[in-house]
Order: C-alpha cells, then sequence, then structure tokens
C-alpha cells in the first residue's frame, strides 16, 4: 500500500476508532460530536461520532473522511459501528464493523465479541501473511475490547468525572489485526469549549503505546510510537452517564504532531427506557 494510503488509514482509524468498577446507576445520554484532524497544523481529515446510551444497550457510530491537503494525494472515507450491553453501568461489547475505503481499495472489518471475548474476527480482502509479525493467539482476544469500545470510559464511584480517577486505567484493544494497550496516567485538568456544544474540564491523561502481538517490532512506525512519551488523550462526559470519551487526541509524529479535536461535543441526558441508536442500522 502506498504511503499516502498508510497515512489516510492511520487517520480514519483515529477518526472512527476517536472502560471500570465501583458503584453504578443505570442512566441514559447522547453525544453527537464533530471532529477535525490536522497534521503539523494542516487539516487532513473530518470526522463524526454519535453514540446513544441506553440502560441495557448501547451503540457508536462514526463517519470520516480525508480533507485539505491529503485529499489531493488521494481521496478516503470509512464508516465504523460499535454494539454491546451495558452492565453495571459499564459497555460491553458485542459487534463492531468497520469499512474504510482509499480511492478504489475498501477494507471490511468485522467482529464479533461475546462480553470481552473476540468469537469471529473477518477481514477483507484478508491480509497477506507476514512472518515479521509477532503471531496472534486465542489468549490476545481475550480480556479486549474493540477500538470504539474501549474509549466508552466509565469513571468509578460516584465523584467528579473530571478528576484523576478517568485516567487510571489501561485499555486492552483487539483491532481484528492487532492487539494492544493504552496505558492512561493522569496528567492535568484544562478548560475547553467548542463552537457547539460542551464548554467546561477535560481531563488530560498522558497516554502510553504497548504493542502486544500482530505487529512487527522492527517497524520504524512501530518503535516511534513505543518509544513516545508525549501523546495526550483529552476526556470528556456524556451527560447522563459516568462515561468519559476522547474530546481531543494529540500524537506526535516524524512528519509534525497529530492531532484529532472536537469542535462540536453536543451532549445531552435522556430520559430512562428512550430509544437508542442501535436500533437505527446505518
Amino acid at each position: 500500500m502506498p504511503s499516502f494510503q498508510r497515512l489516510i488509514k492511520i487517520f480514519l482509524l483515529a477518526i472512527l476508532c476517536a472502560p471500570a468498577g465501583g458503584g453504578y446507576a443505570l442512566a441514559q445520554g447522547k453525544l453527537d460530536a464533530g471532529y477535525v484532524a490536522s497534521l503539523a497544523g494542516i487539516p487532513v481529515g473530518t470526522g463524526r461520532w454519535m453514540v446513544d446510551i441506553g440502560d441495557d444497550k448501547y451503540s457508536a457510530i462514526a463517519t470520516g473522511g480525508t480533507a485539505g491537503l491529503l485529499r489531493v494525494f488521494a481521496a478516503g472515507e470509512g464508516t465504523s459501528v460499535a454494539r454491546g450491553a451495558m452492565i453495571k453501568g459499564t459497555p460491553v461489547p458485542g459487534s463492531f464493523n468497520a469499512t474504510i475505503t482509499f480511492d478504489k481499495y475498501t477494507e471490511e472489518f468485522r467482529m464479533g465479541l461475546s462480553g470481552n471475548l473476540v468469537t469471529d474476527v473477518s477481514i477483507t480482502p484478508p491480509p497477506p501473511p507476514n512472518p515479521d509479525r509477532i503471531p496472534l493467539t486465542d489468549a490476545h482476544r481475550q480480556g479486549v475490547a474493540d477500538p470504539m469500545t474501549a474509549t466508552l470510559m466509565r469513571v468509578p464511584g460516584n465523584g467528579n468525572l473530571m478528576s484523576p480517577e478517568a485516567c487510571k486505567r489501561t485499555l486492552a484493544v483487539y483491532d481484528g489485526r492487532m492487539r494492544y494497550d493504552l496505558q492512561l496516567d493522569y496528567k492535568r485538568v484544562d478548560q475547553v469549549s467548542t463552537n457547539k456544544g460542551y464548554s467546561g474540564a477535560s481531563v488530560v491523561c498522558a497516554m502510553t503505546y504497548i504493542p502486544i502481538a500482530g505487529h512487527n517490532p522492527q517497524r520504524t512506525a512501530i518503535k516511534y510510537l513505543v518509544a513516545s512519551r508525549n501523546m495526550e488523550l483529552w476526556l470528556a462526559p456524556i451527560a447522563g452517564t459516568r462515561l468519559v470519551v476522547p474530546f481531543r487526541v494529540s500524537v506526535p509524529t516524524p512528519f509534525g504532531v497529530g492531532i484529532v479535536q472536537a469542535t462540536e461535543f453536543v451532549t445531552a441526558a435522556q430520559p430512562p427506557h428512550a430509544a437508542t441508536a442501535s436500533s437505527k442500522s446505518p
């Protein structure tokens, strides 16, 4: 795959794939957010994320595409959908589907989960064998979440959501090709605002990338991410729930800092037993 297509895929996945413990309460909330991706200050992509949290189930739908300078070299767009159950206030994954297109090249991901166990995965077209990758085993498909559900993070207890507790976690992610951890650590609380919607506190977490399997440890990009200590994840709340989700992601790259930033973040609590987006197939 040409280098520009790899870059497009990275930004689309960042936009599309944009969790626990303690007491809980049944709650419902919705989020409708718009994001802009930039590299070294140059806009390269846009995305939209809709999350619907019900008493007993959730859905998250994301769409995105290249924009600006990156679109000059090759167009790309994608859609992803995650669905699952709400158990004691925590999202538990059930399915994850994603389609990403670069010009005339399309990849489709389908993943089924039972709790935090991956039960089946399909990628079309199948990726070619690569002996340099660390093999994935059945053990790597246990105790994980899909990339989108992993970013619906529940803050335990009954206190302030915008606290260090929001960052005290390691996200165990399986995306169909790779198994990796994102380790979060508290850094600070900043004030944020958008063109439409949320204005208030955001918890800023330091983020460390830990590849486990499915990757080539000799790849320059993998080595760069593993060594990076300047990645940040900013979190904001979904009203009516104890969930926090990404508001901004900042990742240094050899080409400059890559940022995915919310420009709209409209969130509201819902009355109990309201219909969820999971009943509305895209």
